[in-house]
């Protein structure tokens, strides 16, 4: 009652005197809404305590629109699987769901009939041998961040890539999979394996190149693994974060091998798209003879090849502008390496 009569007093009094703050006047409002569905509801539930009664219909009004939104998934069957095909039969179901580090799943309302886990089917490990890398999807972030063969190949991009991602713990849980199969905007690794010469592999699809994936609308199927091929070059990554461990406000990442090249710019605010170089800029680049008026013009010709967006990290003017001196560091990063 004290929540009704704190309400009505203060709607008689003049605005000034109102709750100052929107969520303040929401309380209010949903106390009223609380105690009339009370009122309407006392005979239906009668015999319950009055405590519990309105717990419930708190959680009825909290959860709805408009509400303090409390995020929350619901599972009711849970699956360990013992091979892919498993994992996929059961995946066609939409009311199903692979499990990775959970961290962005548990956030979202919904309601999961099958959580599957592919913990059990030894996907966790990196694989390197002379011709390629093979990264399970349930490889965590911390290990690709740690891995000393990727680290080496890629001339220390990969942990470059992923070291700004939340923190340690976040890493810990964080999946490759979940990462590329997300096809997330924001997505750093995402943006790192376009610039690299990466195929994902497949249940039912089977192997293709990671950029017609990226393309691709998502469907029921269920990603294994990244192959990651190894050829003689030089990979670079930058990104810019309006604070240490925020979402990205443009990710960027440059590779120059046997007399070809490429860019990548992700977060724009779109998913990471990839463009090639002129050859004649990548001989240059690998050879360290470009001079900066060339890599500044460069920058900028590459920069305009690719559509920005606007939101709450960035207008589409601002991340022009940084998608031209993130691509011109990169490749300033490249000529040092190669000189080196």
């Amino acid at each position: 009652e004290t929540g009704h009569l704190r309400y009505s007093i203060l709607k008689k009094q003049n605005s000034h005197t109102l709750p100052r703050t929107s969520g303040q006047l929401h309380f209010s409002m949903s106390h009223f809404k609380c105690q009339i569905l009370l009122k309407k509801n006392r005979k239906k539930l009668k015999g319950g305590s009055r405590s519990g009664i309105i717990s419930n219909i708190w959680a009825s009004i909290l959860s709805k629109n408009g509400g303090y939104r409390v995020s929350m998934i619901k599972i009711k069957d849970y699956v360990r699987v013992g091979s892919l095909e498993e994992a996929y039969e059961l995946n066609q179901k939409r009311s199903a769901c692979i499990l990775g580090g959970m961290l962005w799943t548990k956030m979202g309302q919904r309601q999961v009939q099958t959580a599957i886990d592919l913990s059990g089917l030894g996907l966790d490990q990196i694989e390197e041998s002379e011709e390629e890398f093979s990264i399970g999807c349930m490889v965590t972030l911390r290990q690709m961040e740690e891995h000393e063969g990727l680290n080496a190949y890629t001339d220390g991009a990969a942990r470059e890539s992923v070291r700004s991602i939340v923190g340690v713990q976040f890493r810990n849980l964080a999946t490759v999979g979940g990462s590329i199969f997300g096809r997330f905007g924001f997505s750093d690794v995402l943006t790192l394996f376009l610039a690299l010469d990466t195929e994902v592999e497949l249940v039912h699809a089977g192997r293709m190149p990671l950029a017609e994936f990226a393309c691709s609308k998502r469907d029921r199927d269920v990603l294994v693994r990244l192959i990651v091929k190894k050829h003689e070059g030089v990979t670079v990554y930058q990104s810019h974060r309006n604070s240490r461990t925020d979402f990205p406000v443009l990710t960027c990442a440059v590779r120059v091998e046997d007399g070809k090249g490429c860019a990548v710019l992700g977060a724009r605010p779109a998913k990471a798209a990839r463009v090639e170089l002129p050859a004649e800029l990548a001989e240059k680049l690998a050879a360290g003879k470009a001079s900066a008026e060339e890599l500044k013009a460069a920058a900028s010709e590459i920069s305009d090849q690719f559509t920005y967006g606007s939101n709450m990290r960035g207008s589409a003017e601002y991340r022009h502008h940084l998608g031209r001196v993130l691509l011109r560091r990169c490749m300033e990063e490249i000529q040092k390496k190669e000189e080196q």
